[in-house]
């Protein structure tokens, strides 16, 4: 048997970190309606976001898919789809979508209800209800086994490969070793660390998965950098990052990789797909902080831990995002919004195993209810549906 923490479970098996009700818009037409709906029922979040309508192909079924697994995500109660009734994505499919979970789940149709305050008073009136419920239900014991993490960073600087990264790398070879999910993604910050992390793949499939990916991805970029001077190309993991000390791509990538520790991996997962096992998984993504986070919580992920070496102080909408530094002047400077300060390392001697520890309890922490510094503060930024071209 692994560690513990206290969740909230769900009719689908999965349990939940938070006991929230999400409001979903299923197009950017109705976005406002879902704020004002969120506004007036305290525990409840809404998403936001610019998509929806004028998509086809692939990158429509990549915001479907995305709009339904956030709906899926255990974090959540109960969801109010909010639509508007001519978008390309339809309300009712995005409901269809999320209710194979059997949680408490309502639409609301802005068309059909007349106009924007008739749908706001509506969906207000069903978030209300699926609160009451759920402020019924008790915390219970869970097993770690039962956590999904995702892994982010950003703002990188010469700390975190050395320090934030390679910690919670330690903590995440804890969860995953107890039968819990780990989700590598940030595929951009991973070029020239393909060859070191296919092997560790648990067979020849994953392995190649793994540098077929990441190789997409850096075909991707030369296209797209094509044309670019010497002057941008040196930029090219960001100016924040270069400034921080950062050389290159490859030096970012050695630095990034060590988030995922030494584990095996499962499996390589598509955009916002949940896995189908147990263990760690590298998810095909951008490098952009808010798309990442988006897609690794429409995995599933109930928790984000995200290094920072320069600081930054966003979070996601109904998820924790708990920040870890390696550099004790951020941390000085940033302490409201950082939960960790692993610039310990340098300042009194601690180890790395001594850190991966302290990010280890603090995720059972966060799981069992502590809030995480972004949610204190209300930031909610990392919601961000990808686009493909």
């Amino acid at each position: 048997m692994g560690d513990k923490f206290l969740g909230y479970r769900r009719k689908d098996g999965t349990v939940g970190v938070r006991n929230l009700i999400a409001i979903i818009p299923s197009v950017f037409c109705s976005g406002k309606v879902a704020e004002r709906i969120a506004y007036q029922v305290p525990g409840s979040v809404y998403f936001r976001h610019p998509v929806g309508c004028s998509q086809v192909g692939e990158d429509l079924e990549v915001t479907a898919r995305t709009l339904i697994q956030i709906g899926k995500n255990p974090n959540f109660a109960g969801v109010v789809v909010v639509g508007l009734g001519c978008e390309r994505f339809s309300p009712y499919e995005l409901a269809d979508g999320i209710a194979s979970v059997n949680k408490m789940l309502e639409t609301v149709v802005i068309q059909e209800e007349g106009d924007s305050l008739a749908a706001i008073q509506q969906g207000a009136r069903f978030a209300r209800e699926m609160q009451q419920a759920a402020s019924r239900q008790q915390r219970e014991e869970a097993d770690v086994s039962e956590l999904i993490i995702g892994l982010n960073c950003g703002g990188s600087d010469t700390t975190s490969g050395l320090i934030a990264n390679p910690a919670l790398g330690i903590a995440s070879d804890r969860i995953v070793a107890q039968g819990g999910t780990s989700i590598l993604s940030e595929i951009t910050e991973l070029i020239g660390t393909e060859h070191i992390l296919a092997r560790r793949a648990s067979n020849e499939q994953v392995a190649q998965d793994i540098m077929d990916t990441i190789y997409r991805t850096e075909r991707k970029l030369e296209r797209q950098t094509m044309n670019s001077s010497n002057e941008n190309r040196k930029h090219l993991i960001s100016k924040g990052n270069y400034d921080g000390g950062l050389s290159s791509v490859v030096e970012k990538s050695l630095g990034s990789m060590k988030k995922s520790g030494n584990a095996p991996f499962s499996g390589v997962i598509r955009y916002a797909e949940k896995p189908l096992t147990t263990g760690l998984f590298l998810m095909d993504s951008p490098g952009h902080d808010g798309e990442v986070t988006t897609g690794q919580v429409a995995a599933g992920a109930q928790i984000i831990l995200f290094p920072t070496g320069r600081g930054t102080p966003t979070g996601f909408p109904g998820v924790p995002v708990i920040k870890i530094t390696g550099n004790p002047k951020t941390y000085e400077k940033m302490k409201e919004n950082i939960d960790i300060n692993a610039g310990t390392v340098i300042t009194d001697g601690k180890s790395l195993d001594e850190i991966g520890e302290q990010i280890y309890q603090e995720i059972l922490e966060v799981a069992s209810g502590k809030l995480a510094k972004a949610e204190i503060l209300g930031h909610d930024e990392q919601f961000c549906v990808t686009r493909l071209p």
